[in-house]
């Protein structure tokens, strides 16, 4: 007799039309059940569609009649009235990045854990790999990207009034931080944060881009939420370190992802140990909680950095180590992870 969950899984070979990510996922699966020799389904959609309606009724039908002793399916879909609001986050919200093909948000549950370090890192080890990489900096309060980047010179505007992210190391690059004077600081209420970042991904021209990494600011606030209001995101990643403070606000972050249907693409614990220079191996902040918690999350666990002072140095001369120093242990650690998850999204 077929389960929920094996009905739920067999769904997840249907993609919303338009988008790589499956109907579950984005959370529009909302009954389910399995009467002997049938099943019945119930899905709610955010768009008044009827094309988007029609071919996910029809796929989820076909995959649905070719589990094994089936003979009747009921796929109801339901939608709202043509011109009626949809939910707050829904598809409906949501535009693809033109050229864009892939967003990944880059999150951590508390500050401090080196996740601006880990984003500047894995965009340029990407772009080393052969990839177009962008890198957009939504932490509006803070912007730690343009200074680990070396990318000082303001963003220059096309003849269309477009924002053109200056580049180096091979990845695009674009910040708050490149518009400001100095350390001119960044006053403002929620809904500023929202338009800059609607912004950020509309209104600049990334061109044709493989991957566009988001490096979020700490925690679950504004910047957060605007950005899954405002794209399909592909995956998010969270960084932690090893010890159980900062494990315990990872949780909330994971927590986060799910909630809002953004698959989680797996943990990165930095600060995993220190090497010291007589070859002793210190773990200043424990070891091995960043994978014992992804083996308690049930999602994959990407990879360990550990502390490093060639990454501090690297990161504040502008030339991340895996530009800077590839063949060095730290730099391999960010470019094994970074192959990874290639192997994820190809």
């Amino acid at each position: 007799m077929l389960t929920q969950d094996d009905i739920k899984n067999a769904l997840k070979a249907v993609k919303y039309p338009g988008y790589s990510r499956d109907i579950v996922s984005f959370g529009l699966v909302k009954e389910i059940s399995a009467p002997p020799g049938g099943i019945s389904v119930v899905m709610q959609l955010t768009t008044s569609n009827p094309e988007a309606a029609r071919q996910i009724k029809e796929d989820s039908e076909q995959v649905l009649r070719a589990l094994p002793g089936v003979k009747r399916v009921n796929v109801e879909v339901k939608q709202p009235a043509a011109g009626q609001a949809a939910p707050a986050g829904g598809l409906a919200n949501q535009n693809r990045i033109s050229g864009v093909k892939r967003v990944i948000a880059i999150a951590s549950g508390k500050g401090g854990v080196g996740k601006s370090t880990c984003s500047v890192n894995l965009a340029c080890a990407l772009a080393q790999l052969g990839a177009r990489v962008g890198l957009l900096d939504c932490d509006i309060y803070g912007p730690s990207i343009p200074l680990m980047m070396g990318v000082h010179e303001r963003p220059t505007v096309s003849d269309d009034e477009r924002l053109v992210p200056p580049s180096n190391h091979g990845v695009k690059v674009m910040s708050i931080g490149l518009l400001l004077d100095g350390d001119q600081p960044v006053i403002w209420r929620g809904p500023m944060i929202a338009k800059t970042i609607q912004q950020f991904l509309f209104a600049v021209e990334w061109g044709e881009r493989d991957f566009l990494l988001v490096d979020l600011p700490p925690g679950t606030g504004d910047a957060q939420l605007s950005l899954c209001q405002a794209v399909p995101l592909d995956g998010g990643i969270i960084v932690t370190t090893p010890q159980e403070a900062s494990l315990g606000v990872v949780r909330k972050g994971i927590a986060m992802f799910k909630k809002v249907n953004v698959p989680i693409l797996g943990i990165v614990e930095n600060m995993s140990y220190f090497i010291a220079p007589n070859g002793e191996r210190v773990e200043i902040f424990g070891h091995g909680g960043g994978q014992a918690e992804a083996a308690r999350q049930d999602i994959p666990f990407l990879g360990e950095v550990p502390i490093f002072t060639e990454i501090r140095e690297a990161g504040d001369r502008g030339v991340p180590i895996v530009v800077s120093a590839p063949g060095k242990p730290a730099g391999r650690a960010f470019i094994q992870i970074a192959e990874v998850l290639r192997e994820k999204l190809a």
